[in-house]
């Protein structure tokens, strides 16, 4: 590859942390690369950001960043389309809108969630975007009392396609905004998840904070049975059914439908299987951050945008050593920081391969988390 005259071509996929993180690197690297960017839109949604629609502290149109100021200072071709398929060994992207061909690719469309529960339809997914945090702000605003049922669950082919702690942060965002409301006595507030340690990747000091957390504030758990469906008005499982007049739920996740349209190789549980390089094994010059991707390293590794960033480093770091015939083996560090947030206050969990830690709830640490929104999206207005 060193003896093309003309610039690169690489080809992201997907318009959210990981795809623009990668962006982001590949520019810093190399001022040449001609990059396309394939989305069904030139916006970011800050999806962490849905956990305060409910009690308004954010709206619509705080999460959505247009991504034009961003896709000119990059340089970058937006290719307005959603993928459907790759050929030519992921050289050739097929879209709604045209073919987009490339030297080199990265999938970083994210996940997509498990919905084969009976009657799944019943319970709102938050993470599934704005919409669906619309839709608990609405719901709430129009119940005068109730039992609101809170949980989640995970792929039991893919330890680590599970995202538990934004449920929490409804969780604990819920029973704070009725107080605030003066009216959490008419209601009841049952957290469930098929775990007798919920929250268990975030480690130990967390899950026993958590419950701890919801014993105090009232909040009953009902824990350590598997699921088996959904109605409209009750959650049942193995271990007995709970009435529910809103049902909030998060699936586990698995790879992205079009991915049945490629060659490329699968992990147990649906997401693209790669290397601690993010190199989709067997595919050249293929790679994936985020959570499309299933990557060596400990079951409790997150799929969260921090993860993301970070891999991204990775990705672009041995992309373009690939285009350049140059043998580069950058890896990504395994590292979960969380701030758990309740509207007014936060807990920071971290954990590394090394160490585990806690900091118990505060404001700053709430607003500490609203600072890093600021900063985070302030490069991409």
């Amino acid at each position: 590859m060193t003896s093309r005259r003309e610039p690169v071509r690489i080809s992201v996929l997907g318009a959210g942390f990981g795809a623009l993180s990668t962006v982001r690197e590949l520019r810093r690297r190399d001022r040449a690369a001609r990059i396309t960017l394939v989305a069904p839109r030139a916006e970011l949604h800050y999806l962490p950001g849905i956990i305060w629609i409910p009690s308004g502290l954010r709206t619509r149109a705080d999460l959505i960043v247009p991504l034009d100021n961003f896709l000119r200072r990059m340089d970058v071709d937006f290719h307005c389309a959603e993928v459907t398929g790759l050929t030519d060994g992921g050289r050739t992207v097929h879209t709604t809108a045209g073919d987009v061909v490339n030297d080199a690719l990265v999938v970083a469309t994210g996940g997509r969630f498990l919905k084969k529960l009976p009657g799944i339809e019943h319970a709102i997914t938050p993470c599934e975007g704005i919409a669906a945090a619309e839709r608990i702000r609405d719901r709430l605003g129009a119940m005068q009392r109730g039992t609101i049922a809170v949980g989640f669950a995970g792929n039991p082919n893919e330890p680590t396609a599970v995202r538990g702690g934004p449920m929490f942060e409804f969780l604990f965002g819920i029973d704070e905004q009725l107080r605030r409301e003066g009216r959490r006595d008419r209601f009841e507030i049952v957290f469930f998840n098929p775990s007798t340690e919920p929250g268990n990747r975030l480690g130990p000091k967390a899950v026993t904070h958590l419950l701890a957390e919801m014993a105090r504030l009232g909040i009953r758990t009902h824990l350590g049975h598997k699921l088996v469906r959904f109605e409209a008005d009750r959650v049942v499982t193995e271990g007995g059914e709970l009435p529910a007049d809103l049902i909030l739920f998060m699936p586990g996740m698995t790879g992205n439908t079009w991915f049945d349209a490629t060659d490329l190789p699968r992990s147990a549980g649906g997401l693209l299987r790669a290397d601690a390089h993010c190199r989709v094994a067997g595919a050249e010059r293929v790679y994936v951050v985020g959570d499309s991707g299933s990557f060596p390293g400990p079951d409790w590794m997150p799929k969260q945008a921090h993860m993301a960033d970070l891999q991204a480093a990775a990705a672009a770091v041995n992309l373009l050593g690939d285009l350049r015939g140059v043998a580069v083996d950058a890896t990504f560090k395994v590292e979960l920081v969380c701030i758990v947030d309740a509207v007014s206050r936060g807990t920071l969990v971290w954990r590394t391969p090394e160490r585990n830690g806690l900091l118990p709830s505060m404001r700053l640490l709430h607003w500490a988390k609203r600072g890093f929104e600021w900063n985070y999206l302030r490069q991409y207005r």
